[in-house]
């Protein structure tokens, strides 16, 4: 992705009106505690044909995510603002048949040591290589998060449902997956094997038999970064008829589902075809219905 297709927008202090600066030029101080400390949060949100159509979601989760990191947010219309602007100026969305698809990603730091907070945005159009993870599925194995998340819900200092920048094990988790010949990590829980979520996505389970449609997901209350594409899949497909349920879920559940999926904001519904190098059921027409609850097609 050339630099020149991607646009970046400042808010710097939080306060200030989003402005438009270039994406070549040096943006971030070399002592930035987002950059040296991952002191900060995030959220990614998906555009389509330049609608941000969960934005609401993304907001609160955003506000949640900096109120239990003692951090200031970008008031909604400077963040409407700033998306707007960003859109204005990328390059063109890429389609693979929904329409024309951008990322964004609205990141707050904590600044430089003795300096103020301060937020940024990146708009980029979506590419190809999301698009064939799409059609293409996944395969994931199961890793141990080495403990259980849920333990961590009464202590507030260790910011329990915040989506943080600090993503360094997230990512060594990818590359430990990578090198078993997979393309993803799910986590589970290293007492009693139950699944949390993925790397950067949340799991989906369906499961079609005995003339009953039931779509599971994990217990957002343990320890789960609640996912905004999970939740607007949940709501689009209660009103059409499926049965929905919260888990616990656990590798044999995975395993006998008739699909299982990852969820996230950009690449949307994405079937995971072999799990631990076991081949998983999937089919095209699920994963379209699902990509339809979620971009409302």
């Amino acid at each position: 992705m050339s630099e020149a297709q991607r646009a970046v927008v400042m808010m710097a202090p939080v306060d200030r009106q989003p402005h438009l600066v270039d994406p070549v030029q040096p943006l971030v101080l070399i002592d930035d505690e987002g950059l040296t400390r991952g002191d900060g949060v995030f959220e990614t949100m998906h555009a389509l044909e330049g609608e941000v159509y969960k934005f609401g979601a993304h907001y609160r989760r955003l506000c949640t995510s900096a109120r239990l990191a003692q951090l200031p947010v970008p008031s909604e219309d400077s963040c409407r603002t700033a998306i707007a602007l960003g859109l204005e100026n990328a390059g063109p969305g890429g389609n693979a048949g929904l329409g024309a698809e951008h990322s964004i990603k609205l990141s707050i730091s904590r600044g430089a040591p003795g300096g103020a907070p301060w937020a940024w945005l990146t708009v980029t159009p979506v590419g190809e290589k999301t698009f064939a993870v799409r059609r293409n599925g996944v395969a994931a194995v199961l890793l141990q998060r080495g403990h259980d998340p849920a333990e961590d819900s009464g202590c507030a200092w260790l910011l329990p449902g915040a989506k943080t920048l600090s993503y360094a094990v997230n990512m060594a988790a990818l590359r430990h997956a990578r090198d078993l010949g997979a393309d993803e990590a799910i986590f589970t829980t290293s007492t009693d094997r139950r699944v949390l979520e993925a790397a950067t996505s949340s799991v989906i389970c369906a499961r079609t038999g005995r003339g009953e449609r039931t779509l599971v997901t994990p217990e957002p209350s343990h320890g789960i970064l609640p996912g905004t594409s999970q939740a607007r899949i949940f709501a689009a497909a209660r009103k059409d008829g499926w049965r929905i349920d919260y888990g616990p879920l656990y590798p044999a559940d995975l395993l006998r589902a008739d699909a299982v999926w990852l969820t996230s904001s950009v690449r949307l519904a994405v079937p995971v075809v072999r799990l631990d190098q076991q081949p998983l059921p999937h089919t095209r027409d699920l994963t379209q219905l699902l990509t339809g609850y979620l971009v409302g097609h």
